[in-house]
Parts: structure tokens; sequence; C-alpha cells
């Protein structure tokens, strides 16, 4: 019976979680205006808070749909989440999650909060909750997920994670580069 075996190369995962970015999952909001404007911004990987007053500006002034708001908050939450300003991210997410709890987006990017956190059992409930529901890019979702077995200490799943991230996304280089400290290799 074949069995994988899978070692992380020299660098210690630690370290490379700490350096490593999580991704984050954007929400489409369409029809104009300023919730479209923020959410176009958040897609582009904006972060300044000139951006993040856009989203501000529509959850205060337009009239949203359930899930165009739960978007909106989920959109400001990101810029927030790349400032790396942990607690303001969650309070955008977890208020998205009154308009909209199954927008898997929101998990995804929950997940995301806890893994810079260091809470990677929190973040791994939140992301397989993400995945269950389905998010529009399952790529980061993956990635993520990876990156909290990684701090979990289960380096099989991460890798088979990193493997699902690279097969949805063949062009991202982020799950190429750590799928290079991983060696594979079978033992009968």
């Amino acid at each position: 019976m074949n069995r994988l075996n899978l070692s992380l190369s020299v660098l210690a995962a630690s370290a490379v979680l700490a350096a490593a970015g999580s991704a984050r999952a954007s929400v489409t909001v369409i029809g104009g205006g300023l919730a479209e404007a923020c959410s176009h911004a958040a897609m582009h990987g904006a972060s300044s808070y000139r951006d993040e007053q856009l989203c501000t500006s529509a959850l205060d002034t337009e009239f949203l749909s359930p899930r165009d708001r739960a978007g909106t908050y989920v959109n400001r939450g990101i810029m927030k989440l790349r400032r790396m300003e942990w607690d303001g991210a969650m309070k955008d997410l977890n208020i998205a999650l009154k308009y909209k709890p199954d927008l898997g987006e929101i998990y995804v990017n929950r997940g995301a909060v806890f893994i810079a956190e260091h809470r990677y059992s929190d973040g791994l409930a939140d992301l397989n909750k993400g995945i269950s529901l389905g998010v529009e890019e399952p790529e980061k979702a993956y990635y993520n997920r990876a990156l909290a077995y990684e701090g979990l200490d289960d380096v099989k799943s991460a890798y088979f994670d990193y493997q699902k991230a690279l097969e949805l996304a063949p062009n991202w280089d982020a799950p190429k580069q750590e799928l290079t400290r991983f060696h594979v290799t079978r033992r009968e």
C-alpha cells in the first residue's frame, strides 16, 4: 500500500505563515452608485481610507438589497483586513452576517482574520463553511484553508489545499510558491 509522505522544506511553517498574506474574497456589487464603486475598489486591491469611505457612504446613503448591503460590508472589511485592522474587519464581517448569513465570502474573510490572529481552528471552521456555501473565487478559500491547516501542523491537508487552489487558478503564483516548500515522497 502506497502512503503519501509530505514534509516541508527548510522553512518552518510558522515563519511562512507570518510572512504569507491570506487571500481576500471580495463580493461583486452591481447596479451603479457608491456600492459598486466600493466593490470595484475592493476587487482591485484598494485599502485606503478614501476607498473605505466609498463603502461607508454607500451603506449610509444608498438603498441596497440585503445581499448588496452584506457585500458592501464584506468589501469594507477587506479594506480593513488589508490594513491589518483585525477588529474593524471582523466587526464589518459580523454585520454582513446579519444581512446575508449564507454568503460564503463572509466566512472566507472571517477565516482570513482568524488566521492573521493565529486562531487557526476558528479560521478552519469558517473556511469550511464558506467553501460549503460556495464563493465567487474558491481558490482563495482553499489557499486560506491551507494556511489554517499549516497553522494546525496538518501538512498533508495544507498541501492538498494548495494543490486545489492551483488547480482552480493555474496562473496564480501564491499557491505555486507555497507548494515549492513541500517535499513529497511515496512510501510502501
